[in-house]
């Protein structure tokens, strides 16, 4: 019974949710924990007939396994999504899940760089080197439109749309949004197409990716965390960078100079406002911070 409803969801979440791969096969291994624990309980129902009580069990067993808090939410919620798809299915008539509560999360970010310091890390990029060229196009496009790693890897030259100021992004789930860019991006970008990269010899199938390696391969996240990192340690900034750093930073800065919280969600391709949200709280302890050491009755 377990087993062919875990089939069906994984189904849904692959069909209806685009989810990739990995993220199913998470989901699935939740449902999976609490298979493992009613049997070890001894305790025969079907995924209808489960209620609070028996879920409630269920996290205090996964709690007592020393699992981070961040896991078991992450648990939780893979509980919660299943049994909407229940609920979707009419196997079983009630969400057990509603009143279910998940660890308390202390939602915080890395570090965050400021405009200076990033404008210190591209200062080390020389661009007398074809690479350099590259990869300060890679930077700018990561700050001017805050991408993840991979969607810069998987970036094209037909996502570009530089005449309309847009480019097209490819994000978690297979899912497209538009992002605009900005002019030191685009300036860039177009160095790197016309001085870079149309001399390479292209690697069959891989003729429409921006970012290419001196074979004419397209990289690898980390190719792109290395250079980083090295450009980190050149320009003596101590933080702990990684290329999310620069996504981070862009929506902190936008959220800080007072943008719209739905845009940047947007922007971002977050799902939820609810992440999104993490760089309010962000800003307001930078505000906080900032009035306890300049203001002399802020104590």
């Amino acid at each position: 019974m377990w087993e062919d409803i875990i089939k069906g969801f994984k189904r849904y979440l692959i069909l209806e949710k685009s989810l990739s791969t990995h993220s199913v096969e998470a989901y699935a291994g939740d449902i999976e924990k609490l298979t493992q624990y009613l049997q070890m309980k001894e305790i025969v129902k079907t995924p209808g007939d489960i209620d609070l009580q028996d879920l409630k069990g269920f996290v205090q067993w996964i709690a007592g396994l020393n699992m981070a808090a961040s896991s078991q939410a992450r648990i939780i919620s893979g509980l919660r999504t299943f049994y909407k798809y229940c609920l979707l299915e009419k196997i079983g008539s009630a969400d057990p899940t509603i009143l279910l509560e998940s660890p308390k999360l202390k939602r915080s970010l890395p570090d965050v760089l400021g405009f200076e310091e990033i404008e210190a890390i591209i200062s080390q990029i020389d661009v007398s080197k074809p690479e350099g060229v590259r990869n300060k196009a890679i930077i700018e496009i990561m700050y001017s439109c805050g991408l993840r790693v991979s969607e810069v890897t998987g970036l094209k030259i037909s996502n570009l749309h530089f005449s309309e100021g847009y480019i097209n992004v490819t994000g978690k789930g297979d899912k497209e949004r538009l992002v605009p860019v900005g002019n030191d991006a685009i300036k860039y970008i177009n160095l790197y197409r016309e001085h870079v990269r149309a001399h390479l010899n292209i690697q069959k199938g891989e003729e429409d990716i921006l970012f290419l390696n001196r074979r004419g391969h397209g990289l690898t996240r980390n190719m792109i965390f290395l250079m980083i990192k090295d450009l980190v340690k050149m320009a003596g900034i101590r933080k702990n960078i990684s290329p999310h750093t620069f996504r981070h930073s862009f929506a902190t800065h936008l959220v800080e100079g007072g943008a719209d919280l739905r845009a940047v969600q947007e922007m971002l391709g977050h799902e939820s406002i609810i992440t999104t949200e993490i760089y309010t709280h962000l800003d307001r302890d930078y505000l906080r911070d900032t009035l306890r050491q300049y203001h002399p009755r802020f104590h």
